[in-house]
């Protein structure tokens, strides 16, 4: 087979090198940095360091996937639609187009954008936790899943696709029903939103901050509260749609808590997530929110927002997941009007 992975940023790194170095075929990759990538990428994963070779690096779509039999995502929401557009006119009839990420919005874009007959595919939760460490060189792996599940549109045959990636990712995979399975996410969606409000609701521009708290380490019964009352909207929404029971599981099952002081211990205490720290700039003596960060301009109006608007065309009420998409997209409008952050989506 040939295989191409479309993206640069950690997750793009981590399937392309550690699909290269598991997969016999070939595996190319799109990216709007080529020059700053070498063929033979270095993943360092847990106790042993692999080599996957990349037949291919361009930035030219009609080279990524012409001849190509799976062609992955790997992308930020704001990158989809104009990814997929580009990738339109040179796709293959049986070509099949997945994400990595589907939470920001894939099977909506691609349903619009791609011929009706083009096999979709995406993943309820990205494969790994990946860190780029030298970009374009070597990146680590931080975590595998012990399980991943896939949705699929259009597929003759989903089990051949089940079995493939299975194959290519080395880890156990399982069908998803419905594209709404990966596409309504409790995962980043909510959590970095529900975080992001606990830490910052009452914040205004002037106002700094004297450090940087770690984002889950030091995460609060507060936050974990607000996830938990926001999943509850999504499930509801979920149960709305006829989407079976425990198919996304609720995020206290999930994460084996039963209320939230359970899951802020749970959620400070995962060794994957330990360094990462709060989205911040350096402001005069301090620090204020960066709302350029990702947490910011990918989960608000590409992973909350399409949840908030399915809830509304269906006539389910979502208060909390409401007021904290309000903010989320206030804090971005008031500290771009303050700061005139340049990489603000």
């Amino acid at each position: 087979m040939t295989i191409t992975i479309c993206g640069g940023g950690n997750i793009g790194h981590a399937c392309a090198g550690f699909i290269a170095a598991h997969h016999t075929g070939n595996v190319r990759l799109l990216t709007t940095r080529p020059k700053e990538w070498i063929q033979n990428l270095v993943v360092a994963d847990k106790n042993y360091e692999s080599i996957g070779k990349i037949s291919l690096i361009t930035d030219q779509a009609e080279k990524a996937v012409k001849g190509s039999d799976l062609v992955l995502l790997c992308l930020p929401g704001f990158a989809i639609r104009p990814t997929l557009k580009a990738l339109r006119p040179h796709l293959e009839p049986n070509t099949a187009v997945g994400s990595a990420v589907c939470n920001t919005g894939f099977f909506f874009a691609a349903q619009d954008i791609l011929h009706p007959t083009t096999p979709l595919f995406g993943f309820q939760r990205v494969p790994f936790i990946a860190r780029t460490e030298t970009y374009g060189q070597r990146v680590a792996i931080l975590g595998h899943k012990t399980r991943l599940y896939v949705a699929t549109e259009r597929f003759d045959n989903p089990e051949g696709l089940r079995s493939v990636l299975e194959n290519l990712l080395q880890t156990p995979v399982s069908l998803l029903e419905s594209h709404f399975e990966a596409s309504l996410s409790n995962s980043n969606p909510l959590l970095h939103p529900a975080r992001l409000y606990d830490l910052w609701h009452d914040w205004r521009p002037g106002i700094t901050y004297k450090g940087v708290p770690a984002f889950y380490a030091e995460w609060t019964e507060e936050a974990a509260e607000l996830y938990i009352n926001m999943d509850a909207e999504l499930q509801k929404l979920l149960r709305h749609l006829g989407i079976r029971e425990g198919a996304v599981p609720d995020v206290l099952t999930y994460y084996e808590s039963h209320d939230a002081p359970s899951l802020a211990r749970k959620l400070r205490s995962i060794t994957a997530f330990q360094s990462i720290s709060s989205p911040m700039l350096k402001a005069g003596g301090g620090f204020i929110p960066d709302v350029s960060s990702r947490y910011f301009t990918e989960d608000f109006p590409f992973g909350l927002r399409p949840i908030a608007e399915t809830a509304a065309r269906y006539g389910i009420a979502t208060p909390e997941i409401g007021r904290v998409l309000l903010w989320g997209e206030r804090m971005m409008t008031e500290a771009t009007d303050k700061q005139n952050h340049k990489h603000l989506i």
